[in-house]
């Protein structure tokens, strides 16, 4: 079949049509390539935050940090830290915030410590279910508590604002629930209580829900990028070979089916 009544894919292009393709094919090979290789590096640094918490959700509990120490906590380096703090628990001034568990969908309590040395702090009880919000059962008050440090969750929850005027909570921002508990200073932390005895697997509040678990999809999104900057340069080669043989008058090599 004469050239000029071929289709569009045998036509010779213009250097300037081929220049620009080439270009284009190198710019996203090459950003394909870097959005792989940041997946990988995200990819080591999952596994060795993983690696860190894992440590720590197995290490000794160590001493609650003290305010001063308190505002120099680093998400990274502290979040779910075993710790143990002592005190007396304030149950007047404890909040229910909304939660969703294993259990179902029920509450947190979260009840006012003050500790042996004056500081306040609050304390993530557990979860009971919507039944008992208004009668959460209380144990003694002075308690020697092991659980994980948490940070703050400011700003309420998933499209929902906390409406402390109304006693709904939706998220543990501790500053917010220090202010409705008329804590003058709160430690900027809270801790998840840990079940201590195989009486707790039973008991209400139940302790011990706290889901430690993070997303790591970053080794599938490297090989997708990288995929991605293969198929780009691929398709070049093809195109810069199809090029060549019909400069050159031989027959094209043709795409698979």
């Amino acid at each position: 079949m004469p050239l000029a009544m071929q289709g569009d894919e045998t036509r010779i292009r213009s250097n300037a049509a081929l220049a620009a393709l080439v270009a284009f094919a190198l710019a996203a090979f090459a950003g394909f390539m870097a959005l792989g290789t940041w997946q990988v590096h995200r990819l080591a640094w999952k596994e060795d935050l993983i690696a860190r918490v894992d440590a720590r959700l197995h290490a000794a509990p160590v001493a609650a940090p003290v305010q001063g120490r308190g505002s120099a906590l680093d998400r990274e380096a502290d979040e779910y830290r075993r710790v143990l703090v002592s005190g007396r628990f304030d149950y007047a001034d404890e909040l229910l915030v909304h939660a969703s568990t294993m259990l179902g969908s029920g509450y947190w309590v979260l009840t006012p410590l003050r500790t042996v040395d004056g500081e306040w702090l609050f304390v993530n009880r557990g979860f009971v279910p919507p039944e008992m919000r208004g009668h959460v059962p209380h144990g003694d008050a002075q308690q020697t508590v092991v659980g994980l440090l948490r940070f703050t969750e400011p700003k309420g929850g998933f499209l929902r604002n906390n409406d402390a005027a109304h006693g709904q909570w939706y998220s543990r921002d501790v500053a917010a629930m220090a202010a409705e508990a008329h804590l003058a200073v709160a430690a900027p932390y809270f801790v998840d209580q840990q079940a201590a005895t195989p009486a707790d697997a039973s008991a209400w509040p139940r302790p011990g829900l706290t889901v430690v678990q993070f997303p790591n999809n970053h080794l599938v999104y490297a090989l997708t990028w990288f995929a991605l900057a293969a198929g780009v340069a691929a398709a070049a080669v093809f195109v810069l070979v199809q090029e060549r043989h019909l400069r050159h008058g031989a027959p094209a090599p043709s795409r698979a089916c």
